[in-house]
């Protein structure tokens, strides 16, 4: 007999496949992250505070806060820092949910939605993104009852890359009052695509954003909430106060510092590899779902096959299922010259 809630006993651990990935080793082209090291100072920024003999002290932020709210053009008030984006998934979902509350978060998607919501014993009604029609706005409208009181949308979807407009969020926030309407905006950064803007119109808006994928740190967990002020002063009644590691908060500042490091990388990716792959994909006539962020969803005709052959040459992509269980392989972008050579891989497969 289990001493936890039965249900949590029962589920399934979230367990990517990190086991044997090297960056030293493979081309890590399987979990959506930047391909090329970080900037060069913000490595540095960390060195310069360990060197400091400060590791002894509790974490202590500063104005980190600030600077993220200027850099998303939003108020202090309306921002909260997260360890990782994944921190303020789980914060939202707690707190606004109880057992036996439906929550409706369109698939496939992140799994991180679903295990919190798992966790919470929420009912999950799940509509379907597909390649032609994108996402699912007539069905999730159609879900809602007075029972729904979460709505994530993933914008840009993982893994499918697909857009979700502007509109369709704030016609679900409008349709929903009583529900909190989860925006993942994790890539951001790729897309430009945002409803942080008008938090203060829609106060059951709240976004999640990440310093993991674009900005190259995911090791470090550093992410962050944009909602109204009266929503982001109920969250941090239950984030902790120390739950944001030191180190994570020196390397974002140093990041947000040098700017351009990162907005080179995202214009290489998005403006030469994407359109490269893409054309290869269409030359060779591979089926792929529009994508909008830094990766695309393809299905080959071998996808388990073209998977262990890119592994053997030291290149790692991502196995996803659709709806129909059909097996496609999610690729992230790195730079030209990562692109081109795995364009030549594949060649030589097919």
């Amino acid at each position: 007999m289990s001493i936890f809630k039965s249900h949590i006993a029962e589920m399934g651990a979230y367990k990517p496949p990190l086991d044997g990935r090297d960056p030293h080793e493979h081309l890590l082209l399987d979990f959506n992250e930047r391909t090329l090291p970080v900037c060069p100072t913000v490595k540095q920024a960390m060195i310069d505070y360990i060197q400091d003999d400060r590791l002894q002290c509790y974490p202590s932020y500063g104005n980190i806060t600030s600077r993220i709210a200027d850099y998303c053009n939003v108020q202090t008030s309306q921002v909260m820092i997260t360890n990782g984006s994944d921190q303020g998934i789980d914060l939202i979902i707690r707190s606004a949910c109880r057992e036996g509350n439906e929550a409706i978060i369109p698939g496939p998607t992140f799994a991180m939605y679903h295990q919190v919501a798992k966790v919470e014993n929420l009912n999950i009604i799940e509509p379907s993104y597909s390649k032609d029609k994108g996402f699912p706005k007539s069905e999730v409208l159609a879900a809602i009852t007075d029972k729904t009181r979460l709505i994530v949308i993933a914008n840009p979807n993982n893994p499918s890359g697909t857009e979700v407009p502007r509109e369709d969020i704030l016609a679900i926030a409008k349709a929903a009052p009583e529900a909190a309407i989860l925006v993942d905006e994790c890539y951001f950064e790729y897309t430009q695509q945002t409803v942080a803007d008008v938090v203060d119109q829609y106060p059951n808006l709240l976004v999640t954003r990440t310093f993991s994928k674009t900005w190259g740190l995911p090791s470090v967990r550093f992410g962050y909430v944009i909602s109204n002020a009266e929503n982001i002063n109920t969250l941090l009644n239950v984030r902790g106060p120390y739950d944001i590691n030191q180190l994570a908060v020196v390397a974002i500042e140093a990041a947000l510092a040098n700017p351009g490091y990162t907005e080179q990388y995202v214009k290489e990716v998005m403006e030469v590899s994407k359109p490269m792959f893409e054309e290869f994909l269409d030359q060779q006539g591979i089926e792929y779902w529009p994508s909008v962020a830094n990766f695309v969803w393809m299905f080959p005709e071998k996808p388990e096959e073209l998977e262990q052959y890119l592994r053997r040459n030291g290149v790692l992509v991502r196995p996803k299922t659709d709806e129909s269980s059909r097996v496609g392989l999610r690729i992230n972008f790195g730079s030209k010259y990562q692109t081109e050579n795995l364009i030549k891989l594949i060649s030589l497969f097919l």
